[in-house]
């Protein structure tokens, strides 16, 4: 399948390092070569390279950092996003928005696309819920809620009181590929994409055997219980890409 032209904001970042290894036809500046929260520089810079699709990864994504650097949070995360829509509308170009699990509060769990987001645990989350709900104003969009750790576990502990559904990005990003591959044929505007259930630490173990067990109470912000997705609509769409 011939894939489109594409733009990828946060290409340096952890997810977009990987797709940069599968797109052929991209450009990817960095945050040096563009400002996204910067409404003129975005314009000149796709008016320019003329991409048939946007892929919007770029974030702030320091949960901790996000509660005393709000100024940076706000611009990435909500201003930049603001940008790339206006742009994306007046130049009739799709966008495809990458947002979170933490959009959610995060006490049940196996949370539904349909399902009411909010309140958010800290600054970093609501970002991202403003963030999903600017994206939504795209004439196109289809809006990935996910969750990924780099490649290797990088901390001592990791916590056995938080339950999710993320994974490595290496098993995240070709999912997320084959949703770029196939976007124009997923009927739905918002999509979980992640793996099963588990408790944090017991991904962490899967790459880091001695990682030791810690608890959330120990953190400088307020994190959920149970930030798990249902990725039941992926999973159906997936087999049938795949076929």
């Amino acid at each position: 399948m011939k894939m489109p032209k594409v733009f990828l904001t946060g290409g340096s970042g952890r997810l977009g390092t990987e797709l940069r290894k599968e797109l052929d036809n991209f450009s990817a500046p960095s945050s040096a070569e563009l400002n996204i929260s910067n409404y003129d520089d975005v314009l000149v810079y796709i008016k320019k390279h003329q991409p048939e699709l946007i892929i919007h990864t770029a974030a702030y994504t320091n949960v901790s950092g996000a509660e005393t650097d709000r100024t940076q949070c706000w611009q990435t995360n909500v201003l930049g996003t603001e940008n790339l829509v206006k742009v994306a509308n007046l130049l009739k170009i799709k966008l495809i928005h990458i947002s979170t699990d933490y959009v959610f509060w995060g006490d049940k769990g196996m949370y539904k696309e349909e399902d009411i987001p909010g309140p958010t645990r800290n600054y970093y989350a609501l970002t991202k819920l403003i963030a999903e709900s600017v994206a939504s104003l795209a004439t196109e969009h289809l809006i990935i809620r996910t969750s990924f750790r780099p490649r290797e576990w990088p901390y001592p502990t990791a916590f056995e009181d938080i339950y999710t559904s993320q994974d490595y990005v290496d098993i995240i990003a070709p999912d997320i590929l084959l949703a770029i591959k196939h976007h124009e044929q997923i009927p739905f505007s918002m999509l979980h994409i992640a793996t099963e259930r588990k408790s944090v630490y017991e991904l962490a173990k899967r790459r880091k055997p001695d990682v030791q067990k810690g608890s959330k109470q120990t953190a400088n912000v307020s994190l959920p219980d149970d930030i798990s997705l249902d990725i039941s609509r992926w999973q159906s769409l997936k087999k049938g890409f795949c076929e």
